[in-house]
């Protein structure tokens, strides 16, 4: 959960055949809209029309980013719930909770004081923006951390700081957000060692892929090429040996798949593909709870056209 470094991450992981979900707040940037996510899963909150607001055509959540945005209200609802039961069924099966803090940053409500995850293009006077404090944010996480350890014991967290740089106030207050983000997840991991990891992925943008191709035309959001580069370093650093080897033959099975032949109807390119399905059913064989149904299933597609 987290910002759209998470969703980087968490495509890659759901590529690899990990059992993945993501973002089912669609991305969300602080910490306490995070937070107040999680909350709202473990609770297993169904969303109402008293939870939505209208404007400019279109009804929103402000707890949810605006993928979930409609003209009809009974439509985001169903988007929203339908999403929230989604979690909710895999919060018990939960292993690790991978969050990604994007800012430090919040806008609050006026007239409730209440934080928001996104403000869908509402008048800016509406709302009052500040920095959180590192207390804030670990006050927030020691509770959830708490009540982590109660439903899922086995459960870990590992926090990752995102490295693209929110620039609307310039780079020294961009630079205090993170440093806030940083010091929170230090702090939490003083309190909960064991439970609490922290990945990098803010410091290794910003020391190791310093050159120009490392970034998309933007110069703040990091190129295709970064977010590989950040992936095998995640990787290594995550994975023991066996998971590895899982994964390299997994991307094996897909540079097959992605393969595009001159002569798709040949005899050649159809025992190509009885091979994949030998190489799937091998390791499934072997790692039965992987999922390989629709690579199967555009093997035999492209076997009987």
């Amino acid at each position: 959960m987290g910002s759209c470094f998470a969703e980087n991450m968490g495509n890659f992981l759901r590529e690899g055949k990990f059992q993945v979900d993501m973002n089912p707040f669609g991305i969300l940037y602080n910490p306490l809209s995070i937070g107040a996510a999680w909350k709202e899963i473990r609770n297993g909150k169904v969303y109402e029309e008293s939870d939505l607001f209208f404007y400019k055509g279109l009804w929103h959540s402000s707890m949810h980013h605006s993928i979930f945005s409609a003209e009809s209200p009974r439509l985001v609802l169903q988007r929203i719930n339908d999403r929230l039961q989604q979690a909710c069924e895999r919060v018990q099966r939960l292993d690790w909770l991978m969050l990604t803090f994007g800012t430090a940053y919040v806008y609050e409500q006026k007239d409730t004081g209440r934080v928001v995850a996104n403000c869908h293009k509402l008048p800016e006077e509406l709302f009052t923006r500040r920095l959180l404090s590192v207390d804030e944010i670990v006050d927030e996480y020691q509770e959830l951390i708490a009540d982590l350890t109660v439903i899922c014991p086995q459960a870990r967290l590992l926090f990752t700081v995102s490295p693209i740089r929110h620039q609307r106030d310039g780079m020294h207050a961009n630079q205090l957000s993170k440093a806030t983000l940083l010091l929170a997840i230090d702090r939490l991991q003083q309190l909960f060692p064991g439970r609490v990891w922290y990945f990098p992925s803010y410091e290794i943008v910003l020391d190791e892929l310093r050159d120009y191709r490392f970034f998309a035309e933007d110069m703040v959001h990091p190129s295709p090429l970064a977010v590989r580069y950040l992936w095998q370093r995640f990787s290594a650093t995550c994975f023991p040996a066996e998971t590895l080897r899982i994964l390299e033959a997994v991307e094996d099975i897909r540079r097959d798949l992605e393969h595009r032949p001159f002569h798709p109807h040949s005899e050649v390119y159809h025992r190509f593909l009885g091979q994949i399905v030998l190489k799937i059913e091998r390791l499934i064989g072997k790692y039965p709870y992987l999922d390989f149904q629709k690579e199967i299933e555009l093997c035999h597609i492209r076997l009987n056209p």
